[in-house]
């Protein structure tokens, strides 16, 4: 089969298309011959780091394709041994794609309960965004953070895939939603997708901004930044809530502990989702008809040019990779 390999984890040239050998499923295994693929953060910190993990390796942890046991299109539960508790993920948890061959291929291997119905109104491409980010996406919002309709949700930092979703999410669940972002072209680009208000977080005043224009705060802050923890407490009437899901802008913050205490706010940490998340996440994209924000499409053969373009953050929404052709 076709596969992007790392051979030497660094730069995104470290990434070479070739021919390898089909995987061999395990016991519990079927092969999904991949229709497509999608790109995330994740994959390009393990490229540049390895994290551990050894080489020769096909990263990728989103994917799309038809099982060839059965032959029914389905999408890829991206996490491996979960575990048994919705609360968070057992110590032998692991992401597709890290020690196990991942969707960068042709052909992936991969646990048969990992495998859900392919959400019929989606593309290929659509359905390939969607596991990670929007798995992320929608725990952090609900099963974490749990947002109700008529709330005010602000998603920090519009333009990932993870608060693309987020958006379009918390629109669909009748919230309230606001975004920062860098970028004014950003900012209309979501508010096209749901959001009702976007601030440029590069204004020195955006925090009292939103606390104005919300009457005191909002009711929750869902965060894929990390460093900026004060400002996002700073944005939270009291009583409100955070999920904090990455550490994009840095991994240590620092913040007045009275201000925790004073205003009664809960932090909550998230990742990705259990098997349950997943499923109830596909049911809320089919129920609500919910299309992902697909910024490009590539070739499985521009895997480096797909992965310098996700590291130059100029991309809104997922990028794509096209495994298979139709």
């Amino acid at each position: 089969m076709k596969a992007a390999v790392v051979h030497s984890w660094g730069d995104a040239d470290q990434l070479s298309v070739e021919t390898v050998p089909d995987p061999t499923p395990n016991d519990g295994e079927v092969l999904v011959e991949l229709r497509a693929s999608s790109l995330n953060w994740h994959d390009v910190i393990l490229r540049q780091t390895g994290r551990g993990f050894t080489t020769p390796s096909i990263l990728g942890m989103d994917g799309a394709g038809t099982r060839l046991d059965t032959g029914d299109d389905t999408i890829i539960y991206p996490c491996l041994n979960w575990g048994s508790a919705e609360t968070a993920p057992g110590k032998d948890f692991a992401i597709l794609g890290d020690s196990t061959d991942g969707t960068y291929a042709d052909l992936v291997s991969v646990p048969v309960d990992n495998l859900f119905p392919k959400p019929e109104h989606l593309s290929w491409e659509e359905a390939a965004a969607l596991p990670c980010a929007g798995l992320t996406a929608y725990r952090a919002m609900f099963t974490r953070a749990d947002l109700q309709e008529g709330e005010t949700v602000l998603v920090l930092g519009a333009g990932s895939g993870v608060s693309t979703f987020a958006v379009t999410f918390g629109a669909a669940a009748g919230a309230h939603v606001l975004v920062t972002s860098s970028s004014i072209d950003k900012i209309e680009s979501v508010r096209a997708i749901g959001a009702e208000r976007g601030f440029l977080y590069t204004d020195p005043d955006w925090v009292e901004q939103v606390v104005e224009a919300t009457g005191g705060g909002v009711d929750v802050v869902i965060s894929g930044t990390g460093a900026n923890l004060a400002e996002a407490l700073g944005c939270l009437k009291p009583g409100g809530r955070i999920a904090v899901f990455g550490s994009s802008a840095g991994r240590t913050a620092t913040f007045e502990v009275p201000s925790l205490y004073f205003g009664q706010f809960t932090i909550l940490g998230t990742t990705l989702g259990s098997p349950t998340d997943f499923g109830q996440m596909l049911q809320f994209v089919e129920k609500h008809q919910i299309r992902p924000v697909i910024d490009s499409t590539w070739a499985l053969d521009d895997i480096v040019a797909a992965h310098q373009h996700l590291e130059s953050r100029r991309h809104l929404g997922k990028i794509v990779l096209v495994n298979k052709a139709e």
